[in-house]
């Protein structure tokens, strides 16, 4: 039994009880849709908000002995002593997201934010837990936050009792999924819900209820042990959570990391949708088919949304984001920011002498003391979003807008003679979008590396499109690396309605000029067809 270790409020102010015009609806799922009161569909685009309520070791740089939240606490404890690392927890959760950025999310463009909670901080370990204040108080401040900000927020159980992976994700204390071993967590996990939809009942800025992430990955032998306990958790989860609160929507993850969905057959509840993740890892790169997932969402019929896409780059992000939109699926890019890297909106900046702090969790030297509280320290002024690294280019990527490079790749989704036209409809790609005819050829070196440079290569008569969208009505200037076969290109470009025709000559790869071009707010076309020769085009930038 939980022993309730403190007062709850009776519940979060309602939108419904704030007057004014400009509130968020409660959503629900119809069909395949997401939508709100008035029958509109809505869209789910956002962030997940990582590494603030379950801290990740890969975020941290850290290794084996720092890769989940209990050994990155204990790697602080050892360094700094239980009181200052008391304190630097408490004030890490304080800073790390705060409402500048939930304003800035929403200044972006974006329209939900994931939180990814880990339950030891909503609840204690041990044989008679008690619940914690601190983490519903976050949760409080955050969803208050996205009220003023009109985001929604999508709950996700990233760390439930006793873990649901066996793996560091989950803060496992064991590299076992004790979840679905034994009951008492089951029973916790349950408690905790039900905690938590009896606070947001009435709740709209609250999306939905992410039950579960990432369960009972295949690798592991998790899969295969427990997979037939998932369905009956989640369909105790959801009954539970329907005797205090009938109108959130639930969404369910398949096991081994969200994507296996072979266990799904039927809704057990009408107002849930199905959640997968999308990370396109592949090397070179490649964009992963979703086609079973759309077959799925048919056989269902309910929405499905990508919970954590991401941990790429600016090709992938890009195309990622137009294939699933092309599909009518809504995502949140994962995540937010995370320390010395540039692959996310945001970064935080490693502080000095971190490196240490980072090797002896590899099993190097133990730092002296006081330079490892220098770096939290540092630390915990750095991961205040006034002081992180903005990438824009990150950003719109995600976003599928200018300014910014859009790859010759990443033409539109919308199919043959649409985003595309070529003469021969019998040969596939080989190595990108291998379900589609346009040539897109390798031009890395190295078949292994991370981001791959790739191009496509256009005959005479054939022509691609780029779609993406302008925050503003202004000018733009358009330049293109190309390179073209022995023999002149001639080349017809279109912005919008307006046509350039361009003569290309020389072998060796070069940035090209296209010119001053006037695009609209919102949504703009542009479109290259080859009327000569042949071309090799790399990317488009616009800026």
């Amino acid at each position: 039994m939980i022993i309730l270790g403190f007062v709850l409020l009776a519940g979060t102010i309602s939108v419904a009880q704030v007057k004014g015009k400009n509130v968020l609806a409660f959503l629900s799922t119809s069909g395949q849709d997401i939508t709100d009161e008035s029958g509109k569909k809505v869209y789910l685009r956002g962030v997940g908000l990582g590494n603030w309520l379950l801290p990740e070791g890969y975020m941290w740089k850290f290794g084996a002995l720092g890769d989940r939240p209990r050994k990155i606490e204990k790697v602080v404890t050892d360094l700094i002593g239980p009181e200052k690392a008391t304190r630097f927890w408490k004030s890490f959760r304080q800073n790390y997201i705060t409402e500048t950025d939930i304003k800035r999310i929403a200044a972006l463009g974006f329209n939900s934010v994931r939180p990814a909670l880990n339950s030891r901080l909503f609840l204690t370990e041990g044989e008679n837990p008690v619940y914690v204040q601190e983490g519903f108080q976050l949760i409080d401040s955050l969803v208050a936050w996205c009220r003023k900000h009109r985001l929604y927020v999508i709950i996700d159980m990233h760390g439930a009792p006793g873990g649901q992976t066996g793996a560091n994700i989950d803060d496992s204390p064991r590299d076992i999924p004790e979840l679905f071993i034994e009951k008492k967590y089951q029973d916790q996990l349950v408690d905790l819900w039900v905690k938590i939809a009896g606070k947001y009942k009435d709740e709209p800025v609250v999306a939905a209820y992410d039950l579960l992430n990432e369960p009972l990955p295949k690798g592991t032998g998790s899969a295969e042990k427990y997979k037939h306990l998932l369905i009956p958790l989640y369909q105790r989860l959801t009954a539970e959570i329907r005797k205090v609160d009938p109108r959130h929507m639930i969404t369910l993850e398949g096991f081994d990391w969200s994507n296996d969905w072979s266990l799904f057959d039927k809704p057990f509840d009408k107002n849930v949708f199905y959640q997968f993740h999308y990370y396109c890892w592949a090397r070179p790169d490649n964009l992963n088919n979703i086609e079973e997932y759309l077959k799925k969402r048919g056989e269902l019929n309910t929405p499905v949304w990508v919970g954590e896409t991401g941990e790429k780059g600016n090709a992938i992000y890009w195309a990622s984001s137009q294939y699933l939109e092309a599909n009518n699926i809504g995502f949140s890019f994962w995540p937010w920011k995370k320390m010395d890297t540039q692959n996310t909106p945001y970064s935080v900046k490693k502080p000095g002498n971190w490196d240490l702090i980072a090797e002896y969790t590899r099993g190097g030297a133990r730092p002296d003391s006081t330079l490892a509280e220098n770096c939290f320290n540092e630390l915990l002024e750095n991961c205040k979003i006034a002081n992180c690294v903005y990438y824009e280019d990150v950003c719109n990527a995600i976003m599928t807008r200018v300014p910014g490079k859009i790859e010759a790749e990443n033409y539109g989704q919308e199919g043959y003679n649409r985003s595309y036209y070529v003469k021969d409809t019998l040969a596939k790609s080989a190595y990108y979008r291998k379900r589609e005819p346009v040539k897109i050829n390798l031009d890395s070196k190295d078949k292994n590396q991370f981001w791959s440079d790739q191009s496509v290569e256009l005959k005479k008569q054939e022509w691609v499109a780029y779609d993406f969208t302008s925050l503003k009505t202004r000018k733009y200037r358009l330049s293109a690396r190309l390179t073209t076969a022995a023999a002149p290109a001639l080349l017809s470009i279109w912005v919008n309605n307006r046509k350039t025709d361009i003569r290309v000559s020389g072998t060796d790869w070069k940035e090209l000029p296209l010119g001053n071009f006037l695009l609209k707010q919102g949504k703009n076309r542009v479109k290259i067809l080859v009327t000569g020769g042949l071309l090799n085009l790399d990317w488009i930038r616009v800026e």
